[in-house]
């Protein structure tokens, strides 16, 4: 629906129903009131009524006549499943899961025609940033990716899975590889001359553990996942970007300007956010409205994220990052 039809239909919604409230208050108040200050009451409620059925029909006008056209969510910070941070200072991120959450709703959204997923992100865990892909892969009209300052590893693995990707002149995009860590605590433990026991069942149960040397044939287990992930990663953006298997393995997980990106294919244009708004104006054929989505946050999880993220600035999670079973994959 065009937007000066919406904002008529509001408008007339509003006024009607403004109208409707003030000629029931004026009928049931000061029609049948008797006297100077009954009347004078009379018309004091009739206000109320009128301003109560006003608000109440521009809740309606806005529902039917919806100001937005596109929705937009936002991936900032690090990806991960609950939106945390295992380095310390460094700030949380919104929780994958709600962002999925998010363009779920903009898609249920029937005023919604286009979705826009900002990206200003190094990249994280990998099932999380699939799983935001495969939400904005899922979404029934128009896709863009638009990059503002940095685009990388699972940033792209999102961005490569829209129909079309904005990025600034001066955005970071690419970083199409996989890292798999683990911290190696074998000579402090010989320091403090202390011993690593572990009783496991199956060959590479403790593959990893950070208390003793890694093996070789542990290491050749681990980097055959890694290796597995980023066969996986050069697929999706060769599929997503219709660019050769070659040309992505060429990139060997570098970084680029804007520029360059879109020189390699990786980036379709570059521009400011109207830029990505005159493209979808194109695409749809009528003018756009914009709606950011956000978390549903309950005040249980207002002060729960605010808690976290004071205690990531005090260093919480160090213990993660050297605990025993600690060992990752991620888009960085």
């Amino acid at each position: 629906m065009d937007t000066a039809v919406k904002r008529f239909g509001r408008l007339f919604v509003f006024v009607l129903a403004l109208a409707v409230g003030a000629a029931a208050g004026w009928l049931v108040f000061v029609g049948a009131a008797d006297g100077s200050l009954a009347r004078l009451l009379g018309i004091v409620l009739a206000i109320g009524v009128a301003v109560a059925v006003g608000r109440l029909g521009a809740n309606v006008a806005g529902s039917v006549f919806a100001p937005y056209n596109v929705a937009e969510v936002g991936v900032e910070g690090p990806i991960s499943r609950d939106g945390g941070s295992s380095v310390p200072m460094q700030p949380g991120s919104t929780p994958a899961d709600a962002i999925v959450e998010q363009m779920e709703r903009a898609d249920a959204d029937g005023n919604v025609d286009a979705l826009v997923v900002r990206l200003n992100t190094p990249g994280g865990e990998v099932v999380p940033s699939d799983d935001i892909r495969n939400a904005a892969e899922k979404f029934e009209g128009p896709t863009v990716a638009y990059a503002t300052d940095t685009c990388a590893s699972g940033g792209y693995w999102i961005a490569s899975g829209c129909d079309r990707i904005f990025a600034r002149d001066g955005s970071i995009v690419g970083s199409i590889g996989v890292v798999g860590s683990r911290p190696n605590a074998s000579g402090l433990m010989e320091k403090l001359g202390l011993s690593y026991e572990q009783f496991t069942a199956g060959e590479y149960k403790d593959a990893g553990v950070p208390l003793k040397e890694m093996e070789e044939k542990d290491r050749e287990y681990l980097q055959g996942i890694v290796d597995g992930y980023y066969d996986e990663f050069v697929e999706r953006v060769t599929d997503g970007r219709d660019l050769d298997e070659d040309e992505v393995r060429d990139t060997e997980a570098r970084v680029y300007l804007g520029e360059d990106a879109k020189d390699l294919g990786l980036v379709d244009e570059l521009g400011t956010r109207d830029a990505v708004d005159d493209y979808l104006e194109s695409e749809l054929g009528t003018g756009v409205e914009t709606r950011e989505f956000e978390p549903q946050r309950g005040l249980a999880s207002r002060v729960r994220f605010g808690a976290q993220s004071l205690a990531f600035a005090f260093g919480a999670g160090l213990a993660n990052a050297v605990g025993a079973d600690d060992i990752g994959f991620e888009f960085t």
